[in-house]
């Protein structure tokens, strides 16, 4: 009778059998393989992989709108505005979005949508696809009263495999450069702001954009002429040394700090710049940032030829002197001789956070850049920001003068030089203006409620403004509200 424990040993030892001829078998292909020429084994090689492209012919490429870190994906926008641009004429669905300074709708691919294109006689195929965002990101935001957006949306392109050098080589730079040619014709400059943010919050978008329309320029800012021609030469001669910069070994950008009384023209001259250099402008509000990393995430999500800007700055956070601080908290310790403040938290956002921010190892990472902070109050920030470097130039913008006050009359009231030069009132403002500190939101707010009103009428509403201001006392003629 036949023993079933005899059935399994037979089948053990047939694998085994099985399994020594297989690794006999390897090692002698291994051993004859080092008597094939090279020539035979490369052909053979390169044989094999075309066999195995034509089996599986299609190659995939996925370009998602940003990164793990919410870095805007440059490529995917650019694609987008090929694909409206070049391929949706026959679509059935398109989306449609028009800003409201652009002269023409924006068209691009909708979700779940596929569309072809052909490139050298070679066809592509494009899908926009939509990937959710999970249950417990997205509560964590609504339980905030955030919206964060629907989820991150992506481009697939499908081709055939053969083609991968001719994809990557030359129909994606041929993408960039059609991109690039439709944005130049069709400029539109954006501000942006930066979005709340939470620890953990590492995928979401990190800026919000709207258009920038500001008519603040350097034609009509009311600033002394020789400081504004300071400021525009030294901007334009910024911009127009990227080979310098590169041979000196510094990372292409400029810190500018503007600082003075409240309504001396801080935020108008921020506005001028971004206009003279046709940049895009980043209003980043540090009250929203709460750590270290945030920050430099923000700044790396910004793109060339921009201007961030940091308003009131000494408002912000500490960003106070660290000897001056340290000598305080050395008298205030304790009984225990512990500091008053020390603590043991999390990251947080601190002084050399910031510092890191204008001039460290990341703040290179793009270039063309310019970068503004505002304050009232230059003495209470530590001097390691303000040294060259990081606020390579400092401007103070001062009370209202004579060239001021004649350039928001002519803003205001239309009236010419020679035509100033006829009326006694104007002289004897300037005179005033010399006696009186006021600023130009001041006089320009006069001005704006004499709206209707005749240019004498204007100005002798000005003069009796700056007489009350004389005869008040110092408190109430302090203040002013503005930047």
């Amino acid at each position: 009778m036949f023993n079933p424990s005899m059935k399994t040993a037979m089948e053990l030892l047939l694998d085994w059998r099985s399994a020594s001829s297989l690794f006999a078998t390897l090692m002698l292909l291994n051993t004859l393989s080092s008597y094939i020429p090279v020539e035979i084994r490369i052909f053979a090689k390169n044989f094999l992989s075309n066999i195995f492209t034509y089996l599986k012919p299609t190659a995939t490429i996925i370009i998602e709108d940003t990164d793990a870190f919410a870095v805007v994906n440059d490529l995917y926008g650019s694609a987008q505005l090929y694909l409206g641009a070049h391929c949706l004429s026959n679509s059935h669905t398109v989306r449609l979005f028009k800003a409201c300074s652009a002269a023409a709708p924006f068209t691009s691919l909708p979700d779940s949508h596929t569309v072809h294109d052909t490139f050298k006689g070679v066809p592509m195929k494009w899908t926009s696809q939509m990937h959710e965002r999970s249950e417990s990101g997205s509560g964590r935001f609504r339980n905030r009263g955030i919206d964060d957006g629907a989820g991150r949306r992506s481009l697939m392109l499908v081709f055939h495999q053969k083609h991968r050098n001719l994809v990557h080589d030359f129909y994606i730079p041929f993408v960039l450069e059609e991109a690039a040619r439709l944005k130049s014709k069709s400029r539109e400059r954006k501000l942006y702001t930066n979005r709340p943010s939470f620890p953990g919050d590492e995928v979401h978008r990190s800026w919000t954009s709207r258009t920038f329309t500001h008519p603040s320029n350097f034609e009509t800012i009311a600033l002394d002429p020789s400081l504004r021609e300071d400021i525009r030469s030294d901007l334009l001669r910024f911009v127009s040394r990227k080979d310098y910069y590169m041979r000196v070994g510094r990372a292409w950008k400029r810190g500018y700090l503007l600082h003075g009384p409240p309504g001396t023209g801080k935020t108008s001259l921020v506005a001028a710049i971004a206009n003279l250099l046709e940049f895009d402008l980043y209003d980043l509000e540090l009250t929203a940032v709460h750590t270290n990393s945030q920050l430099r995430r923000l700044l790396v999500s910004t793109t060339p030829k921009s201007v961030i800007v940091i308003e009131d700055i000494d408002c912000a956070i500490d960003l106070s002197d660290r000897k001056k601080k340290q000598m305080e908290e050395d008298q205030g310790e304790g009984m225990m001789g512990w500091p008053h403040n020390t603590s043991y938290t999390r990251e947080t956002l601190n002084l050399s956070g910031v510092l890191n921010f204008v001039d460290g190892l990341w703040s290179s990472c793009v270039g063309e850049r310019l970068m503004i902070f505002t304050t009232n109050h230059p003495d209470k920030l530590d001097p390691a920001l303000l040294r060259p470097g990081r606020m390579d130039k400092k401007i103070e913008l001062g009370y209202c003068g004579a060239a001021a006050f004649r350039m928001l009359v002519k803003n205001y009231l239309g009236l010419s030089e020679v035509e100033m030069g006829k009326i006694d009132t104007v002289a004897e403002i300037e005179r005033m203006l010399g006696e009186v500190e006021v600023t130009p939101a001041e006089v320009a707010e006069v001005f704006m409620g004499c709206d209707g009103a005749s240019a004498d009428g204007s100005l002798d509403k000005m003069v009796m403004e700056l007489r009350q201001k004389k005869s008040s006392p110092p408190s109430i003629r302090a203040g002013g509200s503005g930047s």
